[in-house]
C-alpha cells in the first residue's frame, strides 16, 4: 500500500513540473522556423505578462498541489498509523485468539480432567462408602472379638517363647453296684464279692468327684525340634488320713507327667509318666493321641490292654506307618496257694524312701525295666497295632528255708527230717532266680461308617502279663520248691462306637481276661496214710478248697463285715459287658459340657476245686465259683476349652 502511494505521488510530481515548464497554449512540438512579419513587435510584451501570469497560476497550483500533497502524505501517514494501528491490533486480536484457543483447548482439557476427576471423585466416593461400610464391619468385628476375647481369654498362656495350654474338668459322678465291692468309682474287677462274702449280700451307692481331672500342656521350638511337655493329675488316690466322713479328704496323685522331643522327620522321644506302649492309638504312634474307651469308669473295661507308667520311648512316625520300642516301669503280680515261704519277690515300701509304708507287698525288686515294641498301621481305612512286650521278674530263693520237699539243688548244709529240710533253719544256698515272662497284641480299629460307626477288636496273650489288662490278674505263682512260675494269660475286647450327631455318643463294649491254671503238687511228706499223697500247690488246682465260696460268716464288728467259708477261688475268666452314651450340651469356645450313663454287667468266674483232704485222700464236690455284679455310673462334667 505505501510503495503504492509514492509510486502515485512521484508520478503527481513529474508531470506537476512538466507542465509548469511548459508555456501555455504552447505547442509541444517543436516550431517550424517562418519568417519574420512586420508585427512581430509588441507580442513579446503581452507574452511577458500573460507568462507572469501563468507562473504566478502556476505557482499557485504547484503550492496548491503541494498543500495538497502534503495532505496526502498526512492522510497516508493517517493510513499507515492505522494501518499500523489496525496490524497492531490485528496481531492482539490473533494474540487474544490464540490465548482464547489456548484457554479453550486448556478449558477442554480441563473439563476432560474434571469430567476424569469427577468420575475419580465418584468412584472415590464410592470406594470411601465401601470403605466406610468395611470399617463398620471391621469395628463391629474387632469390637466383638474384644468381646469375645474378654469373655473366653488365649486358648494358651505364653511365656518366654513356650505355650502353656490348661486343661482337665471337673466332674460330678455316681456308682451303683448291687453287691458291694467297697470301690470308689474305680472298680477292681476281680474284687466283687462271691456269694460267701457278706459284702455280697448288700448293695452300695457311692457319690464323688475325685475323678476330676487338671492338665497343663507346653509346647515350643528349640531348633527344628518340637519340644513338649504334660502334667496330668486327679483325686483318685488315697493317703492314711483320706476318708468318706465330714470332710472327703483324699490326695491329688500324678496320672501323668512327661516330657517329649519331635523332629519334623517323625522321630519322638518321650520320657515320664504316660501310657504304655501298649495302649491303642488313634494314629500312629504318639503321646496324648491314645484311643480311650468312652467309660465313666477310670478303671476302664475288661479285656482293655493299658499301663500308665514310667516310660522311655522311641518312636519314627512314617505317613501310613510307625515303629516303637520303650522301657517301662515293672511291677510283678503273685498269686500263690499252698505255696511254701521260701523265697520273697516283694519288699514293704518305706516312708522315709517315699513308698508307702502300709503296702507290705506292693513292690517287686526289679532286674530290669519291661521292653515293649510296637508297629502302627495307617493303610487309609482304618487303624491296625501289633505289640510284642518281655517283662523279666525276680525272686530271692532260699532252698534250706520253710520248704516242704526235697528239691534237688538242696545245698548239702540242710538238715533234713521226715524227708524234708526243717522249717526256714537255715540261709545256705541262697540264691537269685529270674523268669522272662512276655506275650503278643493286635488291635483293629474298623471305621465301618465314617465318622458315625467304629467297630474295634483287641487281643492280648502271653504268659506273665496279666497286670497289661484292666482286670490285673495275676502275673506268675510257684512250684512247689518257691520258684516262680508264668501264668498264661489271654484278654479280649470286641467295642461298637456310635456317633449319630455331634452331640450324642453311644458305646457297646464286652470284653474278658483268663488266667489258665498253673497247678502243681508234692507227696505229703506227713507218716502214715497221708504219706505221698498230693498236696496242691500254685494257681487254679483242682484240688484247691472252693467249699465255703457260698457261705455267709458272721461279722466280727461293726467294721469287718464277714469273711466267708474257705473259698481258694482263684480266678479263671472275668467278663464284663457295657452299654452307654453320652450326651454333649454344650461344645463351643468355653468348652464343653456333658453328661452320662453306663450299665455293665460283671462276671468273675473261678477255677473248680474239689477240696481234696491230702490226709485221708478223699475229695469233695468240684465247686467253680462264680459272683455277679449289676453296676450304674453316672457322670457330669465340664471340660476346660
Amino acid at each position: 500500500m505505501k510503495k503504492l502511494a509514492a509510486l502515485t505521488l512521484s508520478m503527481f510530481l513529474v508531470s506537476g513540473i512538466a507542465f509548469a515548464d511548459t508555456p501555455k497554449d504552447a505547442d509541444p512540438q517543436p516550431a517550424k522556423a517562418q519568417p519574420a512579419k512586420p508585427k512581430a513587435a509588441k507580442k513579446p510584451d503581452k507574452s511577458d505578462a500573460a507568462i507572469a501570469a501563468q507562473l504566478e497560476e502556476l505557482r499557485q497550483a504547484l503550492q496548491s498541489q503541494q498543500e495538497q500533497l502534503q495532505m496526502l502524505k498526512e492522510e497516508l501517514a493517517k493510513r499507515d498509523r492505522q494501518i499500523d494501528e489496525a496490524r497492531e491490533a490485528a496481531a492482539a486480536a490473533n494474540a487474544r485468539a490464540t490465548e482464547a484457543s489456548t484457554k479453550a483447548t486448556e478449558a477442554v482439557n480441563s473439563t476432560a480432567e474434571v469430567k476424569t476427576e469427577a468420575v475419580t471423585l465418584n468412584s472415590t466416593v464410592s470406594d470411601l462408602k465401601a470403605s466406610n461400610e468395611i470399617l463398620k464391619t471391621t469395628v463391629a468385628k474387632e469390637a466383638a472379638d474384644a468381646q469375645k476375647d474378654m469373655e473366653e481369654g488365649p486358648m494358651t498362656i505364653r511365656y518366654k517363647g513356650v505355650n502353656f495350654t490348661p486343661g482337665g474338668f471337673v466332674a460330678a459322678e455316681t456308682v451303683f453296684r448291687t453287691r458291694a465291692t467297697g470301690d470308689d468309682i474305680n472298680t477292681q474287677f476281680t474284687g466283687i464279692p462271691y456269694p460267701s462274702l457278706a459284702m455280697g449280700k448288700v448293695s452300695e451307692n457311692e457319690f464323688t468327684a475325685r475323678q476330676s481331672r487338671m492338665s497343663m500342656f507346653a509346647d515350643t521350638k528349640i531348633g527344628s525340634a518340637k519340644v513338649s511337655g504334660y502334667f496330668e493329675g486327679d483325686f483318685l488316690g488315697a493317703a492314711v488320713t483320706s476318708n468318706n466322713r465330714q470332710s472327703n479328704s483324699y490326695v491329688f496323685r500324678q496320672r501323668q507327667f512327661w516330657a517329649s522331643v519331635k523332629w519334623d522327620s517323625g522321630l519322638n522321644i518321650s520320657g515320664g509318666q504316660m501310657w504304655s506302649l501298649v495302649t491303642e492309638d488313634k494314629k500312629g504312634i504318639e503321646n496324648r493321641q491314645e484311643a480311650f474307651p468312652m467309660m465313666i469308669d477310670p478303671q476302664y473295661l475288661v479285656g482293655w490292654a493299658w499301663q500308665r507308667a514310667y516310660g522311655f520311648r522311641v518312636v519314627q512316625n512314617w505317613d501310613k506307618f510307625a515303629f516303637g520300642i520303650s522301657v517301662e516301669g515293672p511291677q510283678t503280680t503273685l498269686t500263690a496257694h499252698g505255696a511254701p515261704t521260701n523265697y520273697f519277690i516283694d519288699i514293704p515300701g518305706q516312708n522315709a524312701g517315699l513308698f508307702n509304708g502300709t503296702d507290705a507287698t506292693g513292690y517287686t525288686t526289679n532286674k530290669a525295666p519291661d521292653l515293649l515294641v510296637k508297629a502302627a498301621l495307617d493303610p487309609g481305612w482304618g487303624h491296625y497295632e501289633i505289640v510284642g512286650i518281655l517283662s523279666p521278674m525276680r525272686q530271692r530263693i532260699y532252698p534250706c528255708g520253710a520248704l516242704p520237699i526235697v528239691t534237688a539243688n538242696l545245698p548239702a548244709s540242710c538238715t533234713l527230717v521226715a524227708g524234708g529240710p526243717l522249717s526256714g533253719s537255715s540261709v545256705a544256698g541262697a540264691y537269685n532266680n529270674s523268669i522272662i515272662g512276655g506275650g503278643v497284641g493286635f488291635t483293629a480299629r474298623l471305621p465301618i461308617v465314617a465318622k458315625k460307626a467304629d467297630l474295634v477288636g483287641h487281643f492280648q496273650g502271653g504268659s506273665g502279663i496279666g497286670r497289661y489288662s484292666s482286670a490285673q490278674l495275676a502275673d506268675v505263682t510257684v512250684h512247689p520248691d518257691g520258684t516262680l512260675v508264668g501264668i498264661k494269660n489271654a484278654a479280649w475286647l470286641g467295642m461298637l462306637e456310635l456317633h449319630p450327631s455331634p452331640k450324642l455318643d453311644l458305646y457297646a463294649y464286652g470284653g474278658g481276661e483268663y488266667d489258665a491254671r498253673a497247678a502243681y503238687t508234692y507227696p505229703n511228706p506227713a507218716a502214715g496214710a497221708a504219706n505221698g499223697l498230693p498236696i496242691p500247690v500254685g494257681y487254679g488246682s483242682p484240688l484247691f478248697n472252693n467249699s465255703g465260696c457260698s457261705t455267709e460268716t458272721i461279722s466280727t464288728g461293726p467294721g469287718a463285715p464277714g469273711a466267708g467259708g474257705t473259698c481258694t477261688g482263684d480266678v479263671r475268666t472275668v467278663m464284663e459287658g457295657t452299654l452307654g452314651f453320652w450326651h454333649n450340651v454344650y461344645t463351643g469356645p468355653k468348652g464343653r459340657v456333658r453328661w452320662g450313663i453306663q450299665y455293665s454287667y460283671l462276671t468273675k468266674i473261678g477255677w473248680a476245686g474239689n477240696n481234696f483232704n491230702t490226709t485221708t485222700g478223699v475229695a469233695g464236690t468240684s465247686i467253680g465259683p462264680k459272683a455277679v455284679d449289676n453296676m450304674v455310673l453316672t457322670s457330669f462334667r465340664y471340660y476346660l476349652p
